[in-house]
């Protein structure tokens, strides 16, 4: 059967909306012309509400992990002891670059497909014996759809330690509640292409003023990822330090109008009320949920975990029947998990297409007797909040 439109459902990246297309088509400017520099200041203030922060957010051209690399080697010295709280692979991404910029990493372990409780931190960081100049956590693990209480676990952070706590919110920011200030987050990360709407290629870095006083006195080797720069040059007025994604600026700042429209409230129950919606619906189908409790769900990505060896099948069916594209497993849970994205430019519509499919796909791979079932259940959670 033709299928004349892609559907993707990967948690990143996402859809771009069409008049985000036509804001990144506009002609091309100098990047170091006012025009764009006003652009880019735009991007940075109108980002703040977005990220709970005080102070502009710092635009970068890279990806997420670009982010992610840029809030160690600014904050961490060779031989600091940091912990990492690992939850996933996203986790272990961080462990990994704090390791490769000579930092002694503590992991805190936690078993994949739960959320790191508060007291598990607190327990862990009583037990060790140095201090410690930073703490890592990820908000919502992509690799698991785990959502960690990075609000409680920042509590914990700065009742015990001194430590710098920063938090990966690369697929999340954009859909969830955030308050660096409430939250204690010094430094807040994300990436443009998973609930903000936009192509790969734009990373985003929140500070607050402890974390900018500790990335003046940061590491010595540092240069396209030295935020001191970017810092300078947006107190400047001028663009960014090195040549930016032009067009991805102009993308940015239309993500930021749709925002404002929505009301970013708004925008935050909106993908709760399509987390409520797959959860509900895929339990419906009896395809058992990595995360097994509601509270602990990402509202930007689901995870599921079908019977042995189905995880590919599932993947396949829905890409070559329905041109539906969904998410596998990584690492460890290669093969044993798929995974859908409901963020940024996501609507029930596309839930209930997406449940639609499933309940297909769950009769002709399982024999199971699904039809109607997923839809139904995800219609009643939507109707509850209409």
């Amino acid at each position: 059967m033709l299928f004349c439109k892609e559907s993707l459902f990967t948690p990143g990246p996402t859809p771009v909306p069409d008049r985000v297309k036509q804001a990144m088509n506009q002609p091309m400017v100098a990047h170091r012309s006012q025009v764009f520099s006003k652009s880019l200041q735009q991007v940075a203030t109108r980002l703040m509400p977005v990220f709970g922060s005080k102070e502009p957010v710092i635009v970068i051209a890279g990806s997420g992990t670009s982010a992610l690399e840029s809030a160690v080697c600014n904050t961490v010295h060779d031989g600091d002891h940091v912990v990492v709280v690992v939850t996933g692979v996203f986790g272990e991404r961080f462990a990994s670059i704090c390791e490769t910029y000579g930092s002694i990493v503590h992991r805190l372990d936690i078993e994949w497909g739960k959320a790191c409780r508060p007291e598990q931190l607190e327990t862990f960081l009583k037990e060790l014996d140095h201090p410690v100049q930073a703490v890592f956590a990820t908000y919502c693990e992509t690799s698991t759809s785990v959502l960690n209480p990075v609000k409680e676990l920042g509590a914990v952070v700065k009742r015990l330690t001194d430590a710098l706590y920063i938090v990966d919110g690369v697929s999340c920011i954009g859909g969830v509640p955030v308050d660096m200030e409430d939250y204690k987050i010094d430094i807040l990360v994300s990436g443009s292409q998973k609930a903000l709407m936009l192509p790969p290629g734009l990373a985003f870095v929140a500070v607050n003023k402890h974390a900018k006083d500790a990335i003046k006195s940061g590491p010595a080797k540092r240069f396209y990822l030295d935020l001191n720069r970017y810092i300078q040059s947006y107190e400047e007025g001028t663009t960014t330090p090195f040549t930016p994604p032009v067009s991805l600026v102009y993308g940015a700042n239309e993500v930021c109008q749709m925002i404002e429209e929505e009301g970013f409230d708004q925008v935050i129950k909106r993908h709760e009320v399509l987390k409520n919606m797959a959860r509900a619906g895929i339990k419906a189908l009896e395809l058992p949920l990595l995360v097994e409790k509601d509270e602990d769900a990402s509202p930007t990505v689901t995870a599921v975990k079908p019977a042995e060896g189905k995880a590919d099948s599932y993947k396949k069916y829905m890409q070559e029947h329905f041109a539906m594209t969904l998410a596998s497993g990584q690492k460890r849970l290669k093969g044993e998990i798929f995974r859908v994205g409901h963020m940024g430019y996501s609507t029930p519509f596309d839930v209930l297409n997406f449940l639609s499919a499933l309940e297909i796909a769950a009769h002709d791979l399982e024999g199971k007797d699904t039809f109607g079932k997923a839809v139904k259940k995800a219609e009643e959670v939507w109707k509850a909040y209409v």
